[in-house]
């Protein structure tokens, strides 16, 4: 058997019909009030004559209504005064409590506020370029090996001749290690070429870090992702790990036989001093990422029994170096000194624009406010009303710089002696008690182990100023020195 739901009837009538309902319905009502009539039934109250003008003691009648209603327009008034008062103290309380918790959670909250403006100040104070210099200084006076980490697509642009004339004028009582990092960058050729030219100079060790890391809490972990700073790409392999850690050892059986030997580390901003750190330990324990300055203070790592590492801040550029100079070597836009689209345009005064377009697959542009637009409306970073978020963008850009995302190299110069702060007798001095012949070995088998990316090559990064700020033992003034180099 086979059931068919019935259609449901529509509601729509003709017009004689529903002229007829409403002619029935009036017909009715006028009957109801007909039987009212005969039956006495009054439908309107009578209204209120008020008090005959015959009635006697009517002023008397009169003064009593109106002192009634007088009576009870002020009780009603009093009820909504005090409903109107009762609510506010129910808000009051479910605000801050009861009335006798009132005092304590007042106090609690101004200590809060106190506490919060105290470590607002103290994190203001640390991103300041004094604090910054002056925690660089007490790492180099603190460490007995100072390891300056180079970006291997621009080590010359990443080495700070001011600190290392700092760290060898001690007189062979600190060592100084280069270390060239983010090696996985350049092509192997231009990689083994920087390696020969610097190595005339210091001993050089090459090293790819990792930032794969494990976390030390949830909390971290948490707050690592939320941040969304952390760059993932390349990242899962650590290389030069061994030969840095036998190079460490050595120095800290031969120099440091009863204690335990101090490695500082030491470069820009984001050339991986902290990444370094993490990939020795094994373990996340500095705060590394591809936001520059992440690290405002110096902070001591235990490696191993015989080696303990410190993390610095970064070098800080002088603000004498023109824009070009600034743009990726200094802290002007977390600084919030200079904007990103302002720094990402003077960027890409130094790119070819062919390869900006095959690497960011935008179209043609006439300036850098023209390309960020393309790049932001291509992310999909939009304001209110669908206008494109150029500084978001600009961010972007210049955390690709930094990152591990844009390669690019730097062609090695003709030498020509070595830097006015060495001599070959501090040459000599560095490579003593040193297995370079080992050193040697272990470079050319991680350049051969490791992925380097083939490229034509980018605009290459001009080398910079830097501004080492030295704290005076006597008094908290500082003063800066900086000179040309190349």
């Amino acid at each position: 058997y086979f059931f068919l739901e019935l259609k449901k009837a529509s509601k729509r009538l003709s017009c004689a019909k529903r002229f007829k309902i409403l002619k029935k319905v009036r017909e009715h009502h006028r009957k109801v009030r007909k039987e009212a009539k005969k039956s006495g039934i009054r439908r309107k109250a009578k209204k209120d004559i008020g008090v005959p003008n015959s009635a006697p003691f009517k002023e008397e009648v009169l003064r009593e209504a109106e002192q009634k209603k007088q009576e009870l327009e002020e009780l009603r008034e009093k009820n909504r005064l005090a409903k109107q008062k009762e609510r506010a103290e129910k808000r009051k309380q479910e605000t801050d409590g009861t009335a006798a918790d009132a005092e304590p959670k007042s106090k609690k909250a101004k200590k809060a506020k106190a506490q919060k403006q105290a470590r607002a100040a103290v994190a203001k104070k640390k991103s300041t370029k004094k604090f910054r210099c002056s925690e660089l200084n007490k790492v180099i006076e603190a460490a007995d090996v100072i390891v300056e980490v180079l970006d291997a697509r621009d080590p010359l642009g990443c080495r700070c001749p001011q600190l290392e004339e700092a760290v060898l004028k001690h007189g062979g009582k600190k060592r100084l290690l280069l270390v060239l990092n983010k090696i996985d960058l350049v092509p192997k050729d231009n990689l083994e070429k920087w390696l020969e030219y610097l190595q005339v100079e210091c001993p050089t060790l090459v090293f790819k870090s990792t930032t794969c890391l494990q976390d030390r809490t949830v909390l971290e972990k948490k707050q690592r992702d939320a941040s969304g700073l952390m760059d993932h790409s390349r990242a899962g392999l650590t290389f030069g790990r061994d030969s840095l850690m036998q190079t460490l050892n050595d120095l800290a059986s031969k120099e440091c036989s009863d204690g335990m030997l101090k490695v500082g580390v030491v470069g820009f901003p984001n050339v991986g001093k902290s990444s370094i750190i993490n990939s020795l330990k094994g373990i996340r324990v500095c705060c590394a990422g591809v936001q520059r300055g992440m690290t405002r203070c110096m902070q001591e790592v235990h490696i191993s029994k015989k080696v303990k590492m410190i993390d610095s801040p970064a070098i800080v550029a002088a603000p004498s170096n023109s824009g070009e100079k600034l743009a990726l070597r200094s802290l002007r836009v977390e600084e919030e000194e200079e904007s990103p689209a302002e720094a990402a345009r003077v960027l890409l005064k130094q790119c070819t624009q062919e390869h900006i377009m095959l690497q960011y697959n935008v179209p043609d542009y006439r300036n850098s406010l023209e390309f960020l637009t393309f790049l932001a409306k291509k992310r999909g970073y939009l304001q209110k009303g669908a206008l494109p978020n150029v500084e978001q963008a600009a961010a972007v850009f210049l955390g690709d710089w930094t990152g591990a995302k844009l390669s690019y190299y730097n062609k090695t110069p003709e030498r020509r002696g070595l830097p006015p702060h060495l001599t070959n007798a501090m040459v000599t001095e560095m490579h003593r008690g040193l297995n370079m012949g080992r050193i040697h070995m272990a470079n050319e088998q991680i350049i051969k182990r490791t992925f380097c990316k083939q490229i034509k090559g980018m605009a290459q990064p001009v080398s910079v100023n830097t501004d080492l700020l030295e704290a005076q033992r006597n008094n908290d003034d500082a003063y800066d020195f900086s000179t040309d180099f190349v």
